[in-house]
């Protein structure tokens, strides 16, 4: 007994020791693949520069009577996220059905429809928002398709999951009754599965709220437009009013959506 429990001890040891090994030889490999080429001369003082600007906004562009202001930016930006998530929460439902995998359903559809929502997600908001600018034209449109076309891949799976894990009690009661799938569906699947689909929606809608923010800076529309001016022209305080806004507007959709989230399930 004594020496069992010993040598799980040594096991346990080794393991521990060789998953630190492992985890050291990853580090050292990426750190010798960066490339570092030193400090620039110049970089302490664009470094206080910046904070300068950070810590002092320029208020003035809150709002503009006569053109582009912060709050316009921050609400089309907005805008953007809600079409984004809008369009991706009502496409996604066909993909998750797809996926799911329930009883009676062949394997192989299974498979198919979780391969698809992968190779989905596979694809970055930015690379999306790329070809949707290069099909549609730079603005908010593109940005909105680019949102709604890769939020599929992750609303559908989990869209799927909350399908597998469905009570099948009502359902097989309605089926006893003598209803058909139409019914069943109606009646005994989507009262189930709604409160989770508008839960899952609102989560992804504060993903879309941080990405659509960002595809600006290569031409989607919303707030990131006007914050790669103000970078490529080292308008440190416009940059800080423009942070300080996404940032108020994050954290008040977050509360939101979390409240929101937590009364639905």
């Amino acid at each position: 007994m004594k020496t069992d429990t010993m040598n799980k001890h040594t096991g346990e040891r080794i393991r521990s020791w060789s998953i630190g090994i492992v985890v050291l030889i990853i580090l050292v490999w990426a750190f010798s693949g960066l490339e570092f080429t030193g400090i620039k001369d110049t970089a302490g003082q664009v470094s206080r520069a910046i904070l300068r600007g950070l810590f002092h906004p320029d208020w003035g562009y809150v709002y503009l009577p006569e053109g582009e202001d912060l709050l316009r930016g921050l609400l089309e930006t907005a805008a953007i996220a809600v079409l984004g998530t809008f369009i991706s929460a009502v496409l996604c439902i066909p993909f998750a059905f797809w996926a799911a995998s329930t009883r009676g359903k062949a394997r192989w559809a299974t498979g198919s429809g979780k391969f698809v929502l992968s190779l989905i997600r596979t694809f970055p908001e930015v690379v999306m928002a790329i070809v949707f600018i290069k099909a549609v034209g730079p603005g908010s449109y593109a940005g909105a398709l680019a949102l709604g076309v890769h939020s599929i891949g992750m609303l559908g799976k989990l869209y799927s999951e909350s399908i597998e894990n469905l009570d099948y009690g009502p359902r097989e009661a309605l089926v006893a009754c003598g209803a058909n799938k139409l019914q069943v569906l109606w009646f005994a699947v989507i009262p189930q599965v709604l409160p989770y689909f508008f839960s899952f929606a609102l989560y992804r809608f504060e993903i879309n709220i941080r990405s659509a923010a960002i595809l600006g800076v290569i031409g989607a529309g919303g707030i990131g437009t006007p914050l790669l001016f103000a970078l490529d022209a080292r308008s440190w305080s416009r940059v800080g009013i423009i942070l300080l806004g996404v940032i108020v507007m994050v954290t008040i959709i977050d509360i939101i959506s979390g409240y929101i989230r937590k009364r639905l399930i």
